[in-house]
């Protein structure tokens, strides 16, 4: 790894919007930030399905831990799960112990996608939200209900019912703007969208403005969390081109201390 540069490695189940990794590492390096690094290790996933059972088997502690142990392999300074189904279907606990799983086989702080929307949430101050999800609805539900262990209030959720991932992986811009749009709430402070299958890093400008207020999308999360843990004291300057998480100087010292991270975690001043 090439010294000054802040690596984040992502685990990534199957194949489907993994592009967007490369695509805001580009977008984060065309800033003058040329030292980051978002490496993505493939896990397994034994069968393509937003169904609990399918997803534990995909988070499953042997799945993971060979994934992270790879990543450590890599050199990265913190690893993150980008799966939320994947981490919120184990419920609060299931998920904390399952980050500390990938923290001890990476050897470097590690959290998850669903800790990443908690940690996002309360770093903009956002309380009250809707939740666009592209899962089932009992799948969705789980969520939510991650959601309300942390004290984010769900006040509207709508599930479009794709059960596969390689599905959701090909639904294109004007879908994804549609989708986000329709299922806002004048309650909500924000919209997030929980589906690390779903493209959303190259419109989130676009999202944001559609709705006029933040968008949290599972891959911008994602990487944010990640970037987060890895940058150290230093932090990262912020960012356009990535919706309000990453533009503006969010209160990272609101985020719960030790929800997901594993020890050595940073506060990131964006």
């Amino acid at each position: 790894m090439r010294q000054n540069t802040v690596s984040a490695g992502f685990l990534y189940p199957g194949y489907s919007a993994e592009d967007d990794y490369p695509a805001i590492e580009r977008a984060l390096r065309g800033q003058g930030s040329g030292g980051v690094a978002l490496p993505v290790v493939h896990t397994l996933m034994r069968e393509d399905a937003h169904r609990v059972d399918a997803l534990l088997d995909i988070g499953g502690d042997d799945v993971l831990g060979e994934g992270a142990r790879t990543l450590r392999g890599m050199g990265v300074q913190a690893a993150v799960w980008a799966c939320t189904s994947g981490s919120f279907v184990f419920g609060w606990d299931g998920a904390a112990r399952q980050v500390e799983g990938v923290r001890a086989a990476a050897g470097v702080p590690a959290s998850s996608t669903s800790f990443a929307f908690v940690h996002a949430a309360a770093a903009l101050g956002l309380t009250r939200v809707a939740v666009a999800a592209t899962y089932p609805a009992d799948v969705a539900e789980r969520f939510v209900a991650f959601l309300a262990h942390a004290g984010v209030e769900v006040v509207a959720l709508s599930c479009r019912g794709i059960v596969t991932a390689a599905e959701v992986g090909t639904l294109g811009r004007e879908e994804v703007l549609a989708f986000v749009a329709a299922n806002d709430h004048p309650d909500a402070e924000a919209v997030l969208v929980p589906d690390t299958a779903l493209h959303t890093v190259s419109w989130l400008d676009e999202l944001e403005a559609r709705v006029g207020k933040p968008v949290l999308t599972a891959n911008q999360v994602s990487v944010w969390e990640g970037l987060r843990l890895a940058s150290g004291p230093r932090g990262l300057a912020p960012r356009t081109g990535l919706g309000r998480l990453f533009a503006v100087p969010a209160d990272v010292s609101a985020v719960p201390a030790g929800q997901g991270a594993g020890p050595g975690r940073h506060t990131w001043q964006l």
